[in-house]
Protein backbone atom coordinates (compact mmCIF):
# COMPACT_ATOMS: atom_id res chain seq x y z
CA UNK A 1 0.00 0.00 0.00
CA UNK A 2 1.41 3.47 -1.06
CA UNK A 3 -0.25 6.58 0.17
CA UNK A 4 0.17 10.07 -1.21
CA UNK A 5 -1.19 13.83 0.74
CA UNK A 6 -3.19 16.09 -1.63
CA UNK A 7 -2.78 19.47 -1.16
CA UNK A 8 -5.61 21.96 -2.32
CA UNK A 9 -3.60 25.77 -2.06
CA UNK A 10 -1.02 24.49 0.05
CA UNK A 11 -4.18 22.96 2.73
CA UNK A 12 -3.83 19.67 3.07
CA UNK A 13 -7.30 18.08 1.54
CA UNK A 14 -7.14 14.66 1.79
CA UNK A 15 -5.46 11.06 1.06
CA UNK A 16 -4.63 9.45 -1.86
CA UNK A 17 -4.25 5.24 -1.45
CA UNK A 18 -3.24 2.62 -3.55
CA UNK A 19 -4.04 -0.38 -2.52
CA UNK A 20 -2.57 -2.27 -5.46
CA UNK A 21 -2.66 -1.06 -9.63
CA UNK A 22 -5.96 -2.17 -9.59
CA UNK A 23 -7.43 -0.47 -6.37
CA UNK A 24 -6.93 3.04 -5.34
CA UNK A 25 -8.78 5.39 -2.76
CA UNK A 26 -9.06 8.94 -2.37
CA UNK A 27 -10.69 10.40 1.07
CA UNK A 28 -11.04 14.03 2.27
CA UNK A 29 -9.60 14.67 5.85
CA UNK A 30 -11.36 15.15 8.62
CA UNK A 31 -10.43 19.14 8.76
CA UNK A 32 -10.80 20.21 5.36
CA UNK A 33 -14.05 18.91 5.03
CA UNK A 34 -15.07 20.81 8.19
CA UNK A 35 -13.85 24.04 6.97
CA UNK A 36 -16.55 26.18 5.09
CA UNK A 37 -13.80 27.88 3.69
CA UNK A 38 -12.67 24.57 1.68
CA UNK A 39 -13.60 23.20 -1.43
CA UNK A 40 -13.56 20.28 -3.47
CA UNK A 41 -10.57 19.75 -5.04
CA UNK A 42 -12.18 18.88 -8.21
CA UNK A 43 -15.75 18.24 -9.88
CA UNK A 44 -15.06 14.43 -9.97
CA UNK A 45 -14.36 14.85 -6.16
CA UNK A 46 -17.38 16.60 -4.42
CA UNK A 47 -16.52 17.37 -0.35
CA UNK A 48 -18.74 14.76 1.17
CA UNK A 49 -17.57 12.19 3.48
CA UNK A 50 -17.47 9.09 0.85
CA UNK A 51 -14.55 7.15 0.26
CA UNK A 52 -13.70 7.25 -3.67
CA UNK A 53 -12.75 4.65 -5.10
CA UNK A 54 -11.37 3.28 -8.76
CA UNK A 55 -10.08 0.22 -10.75
CA UNK A 56 -7.54 2.63 -11.63
CA UNK A 57 -6.04 5.68 -10.95
CA UNK A 58 -8.05 8.28 -11.17
CA UNK A 59 -8.22 10.22 -14.14
CA UNK A 60 -7.87 13.87 -12.37
CA UNK A 61 -4.61 12.96 -10.63
CA UNK A 62 -3.73 10.69 -13.65
CA UNK A 63 -4.06 13.84 -16.15
CA UNK A 64 -1.82 15.61 -13.68
CA UNK A 65 1.27 13.52 -15.58
CA UNK A 66 3.75 14.23 -17.99
CA UNK A 67 3.10 12.33 -21.40
CA UNK A 68 5.27 10.91 -24.32
CA UNK A 69 8.86 11.47 -24.64
CA UNK A 70 8.62 13.80 -21.61
CA UNK A 71 7.11 10.31 -19.50
CA UNK A 72 9.77 8.29 -20.67
CA UNK A 73 12.57 11.29 -19.92
CA UNK A 74 11.21 10.84 -16.01
CA UNK A 75 10.74 7.42 -16.08
CA UNK A 76 14.67 7.11 -16.49
CA UNK A 77 15.57 10.20 -14.46
CA UNK A 78 13.65 8.91 -11.60
CA UNK A 79 14.48 5.28 -11.56
CA UNK A 80 10.19 3.95 -12.46
CA UNK A 81 8.68 1.76 -14.24
CA UNK A 82 6.83 3.86 -16.79
CA UNK A 83 3.54 1.62 -15.56
CA UNK A 84 4.16 3.17 -12.00
CA UNK A 85 1.70 6.55 -12.57
CA UNK A 86 1.04 6.65 -8.66
CA UNK A 87 4.90 6.37 -8.47
CA UNK A 88 5.39 9.02 -11.11
CA UNK A 89 2.98 11.06 -9.41
CA UNK A 90 4.38 10.96 -6.50
CA UNK A 91 7.64 12.55 -7.08
CA UNK A 92 6.86 14.46 -10.45
CA UNK A 93 3.23 16.63 -8.65
CA UNK A 94 5.29 18.13 -5.41
CA UNK A 95 5.69 21.52 -7.13
CA UNK A 96 4.73 23.58 -9.90
CA UNK A 97 1.97 21.86 -11.41
CA UNK A 98 -0.69 23.57 -13.06
CA UNK A 99 -3.70 24.54 -11.10
CA UNK A 100 -4.10 24.09 -7.16
CA UNK A 101 -3.45 20.85 -6.18
CA UNK A 102 -0.50 19.45 -5.16
CA UNK A 103 0.45 16.08 -4.02
CA UNK A 104 3.20 14.55 -1.91
CA UNK A 105 4.33 12.06 -0.11
CA UNK A 106 2.98 11.78 3.28
CA UNK A 107 5.06 13.05 6.23
CA UNK A 108 6.34 10.22 8.33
Amino acid sequence: MRQLAVYRNNILAGILTEESRQNYRFEYEDKYFSSPDCQDISLTFPKNKQVFQSDFLFPFFYNMLSEGVNRKLQCVLFKIDENDSFGLLAKTSQFDTIGAITVKPLPL
